[in-house]
């Protein structure tokens, strides 16, 4: 749950911050970023995790630890890939860019209510709470959808 959270919320900040009004629109450029991004943070959100949970052992015993913990960060990369592949079919598309960040913020908001409510139903909530925590959810991508209405 954690990642596919801040994965979608770190492609929604993304998404926000690459449409720059009066720019020139380079949806590529802009997937290539979410993408390296995402890598990024997943490399340094893993070896954070790993560093700060520390154990004696060999060598050989802390480079598997921390190549687990790198393993363990693949959700946040994968809940970038529809904003990535939105950003992908905007350029072959030659969407207006306006148009693909509404979409895109749209899309992840109803993401982050999915995840919420899923991951909610699945450790034993009623639908009703489900729903509500989906709702929590869905909030941060709305947060985001309004301050980029009132940054830009």
């Amino acid at each position: 749950m954690f990642g596919g959270v801040y994965g979608t919320v770190l492609a929604s900040g993304l998404l926000a911050a690459l449409d720059q009004k009066g720019g020139e629109y380079t949806p590529f450029y802009d997937a290539s970023w979410v993408l390296v991004t995402a890598a990024t943070a997943g490399l340094a959100h893993g070896y954070s995790h790993h560093m700060s949970t520390h154990q004696a052992g060999g060598a050989g015993h802390r480079w598997r630890v921390l190549l687990w913990a790198l393993r363990n960060e693949w959700p946040m990369i994968a809940a970038t890939l529809p904003t990535v592949l939105l950003l992908l079919l905007a350029g072959l598309a030659d969407w207006d860019s306006h148009g693909v960040t509404a979409l895109g913020l749209g899309l992840n908001s109803a993401l982050l209510f999915a995840w919420g409510s899923f991951v909610a139903l699945r450790v034993g909530y009623k639908l009703g709470s489900a729903l509500l925590i989906g709702m929590a959810d869905a909030t941060i991508g709305l947060a985001i959808i309004v301050a980029n209405a009132v940054i830009k």
